[in-house]
């Protein structure tokens, strides 16, 4: 039950703060069952996280854990300033990110170096969300370019796991059928069609994620590719006060060479990021139409100066590989779907949305949970760059108009999973100036004809 009840047709009751919508648990939206039990088991995405910190940033396993808590109190926010999707990563752009943060010695060096890439993020949203050129300004950018970028994280995720020193390598049984089952679940048309007229296949679809890690995890410990976990019971204990030594108060700022290596990986990482926000712009506008009962109130503006927020705060508190996205894509197409079941499914987008990630930040809390999970968090951090890696693949190439921008688009893919960030843009802009413009001079903006043809 909640405080505030909201009528047929209004926007969900809140409380105004400047540019955001106040809402809280109990007070302007009820708790919802389904999505708190999602999170008890998709929390362990967010203790994926741990493994990169240790690696490229050379962070102690208890620190890790701390920077993961900072990152939960940054998922609980945008639901609670009144932005409706369920927020996650920049997940596309961790390939980028650690190509990037792979040429800094793991310790002070790699977290500085994090920070600049960070800030630089959090300036992007903020200034884009108060002046609201966002939209412009990508709108700019060739279709060739964009789909490039998108392609390239896809295949710089897919090489990172199916690499000879991949997890998919090194764990191939439980890894394999995990993210088969993923993707037959998310995004098989026969699985859609037998989630339509079989309650079970339907119960299980609403679970998003859920049941192909289950399996996965389940796979993982019978073929002993995973160590049987060491359940401990009491409350977790991340080491917050050990954590200031790895942090900007105490290492103190990037320098200027910093910033400037940083800045091609911050432009990649919010055109990725944009292109998440048109897909979840979709989902909710979907679920507007399909919910007359609530109007949702959709601000791009809003949602980029909460990911502003995010990224400040990761800046200063918890540097973080997968910085702040605006949206976890699959969770968020999961919450929507049930919501279109109607009111008493879910009574609002925010109570599905503010459910989860108040819920995977309480889970971060349960020592058995997070002890159960600890052998496996590569299965949870796998299966979502898989699929990270298949949706910006399907994406990417859905941005392309013709042959030419294909062909464009492909190359700058393979250099940027190759060489990182500043190889992939230049030679997007060199491409695109020299294959698809008709005249080099001219304001038109691309050729619509093929090799073929011309």
């Amino acid at each position: 039950m909640h405080v505030f009840k909201r009528k047929d047709g209004e926007e969900q009751p809140y409380w105004p703060l400047g540019p955001f919508k106040v809402r809280l648990p109990f007070v302007h939206y009820r708790w919802e069952m389904v999505e708190f039990i999602q999170a008890l088991i998709l929390f362990v995405v967010s203790l994926a996280m741990i493994p990169l910190l240790e690696k490229y940033l050379g962070l102690p396993y208890d620190v890790a854990l701390a920077y993961v808590f900072v990152c939960g109190i940054g998922f609980m926010l945008p639901a609670l300033l009144g932005v409706s999707f369920v927020p996650g990563w920049i997940t596309p752009a961790i390939p980028v990110v650690l190509l990037h943060l792979g040429k800094f010695e793991p310790g002070p060096q790699a977290i500085k170096a994090l920070v600049a890439l960070q800030l630089e993020v959090f300036l992007i949203f903020f200034v884009l969300g108060i002046t609201g050129w966002g939209g412009r300004i990508v709108r700019m950018i060739p279709h060739s370019l964009k789909a490039g970028i998108l392609i390239g994280a896809g295949v710089a995720a897919l090489i990172g796991e199916f690499k000879a020193s991949g997890r998919v390598t090194s764990t191939p049984i439980s890894l394999t059928i995990g993210g088969m089952i993923c993707i037959y679940m998310m995004f098989s048309v026969s699985f859609k069609s037998l989630a339509e007229k079989n309650k079970l296949a339907s119960l299980v679809r609403k679970f998003g994620m859920v049941p192909a890690m289950v399996i996965a995890m389940a796979v993982g410990w019978i073929t002993k590719e995973f160590p049987v976990p060491d359940i401990q019971f009491g409350f977790t204990h991340p080491a917050f006060s050990e954590m200031l030594n790895y942090l900007p108060i105490t290492l103190g700022m990037p320098n200027l060479n910093m910033f400037l290596a940083a800045v091609p990986t911050a432009i990649i990482a919010y055109i990725i990021a944009f292109g998440d926000i048109v897909v979840g712009g979709a989902l909710i506008g979907r679920a507007n139409n399909l919910r007359p009962d609530e109007e949702i109130d959709y601000n791009p503006d809003r949602l980029h100066l909460v990911t502003a927020l995010r990224n400040l705060l990761h800046a200063f508190f918890a540097p973080y590989p997968g910085l702040a996205g605006p949206i976890w894509t699959a969770v968020t197409a999961t919450v929507a779907e049930r919501y279109t079941t109607g009111r008493k499914s879910m009574d609002s987008i925010f109570s599905g949305a503010g459910t989860f990630w108040i819920a995977g930040f309480l889970a971060l809390f349960i020592l058995p949970l997070v002890t159960i999970f600890k052998p496996v968090l590569a299965i949870g951090l796998s299966l979502t760059l898989i699929l990270t890696g298949y949706l910006c693949i399907q994406v990417g190439i859905e941005q392309t108009e013709n042959s030419t921008q294909r062909g464009v688009a492909g190359i700058v893919a393979m250099i940027l999973a190759t060489y990182g960030a500043a190889w992939g843009l230049g030679a997007g802009l060199v491409l695109y100036f020299l294959v698809e413009k008709k005249n080099i001079m001219a304001r038109e903006s691309e050729a619509k004809v093929s090799p073929q043809e011309t």
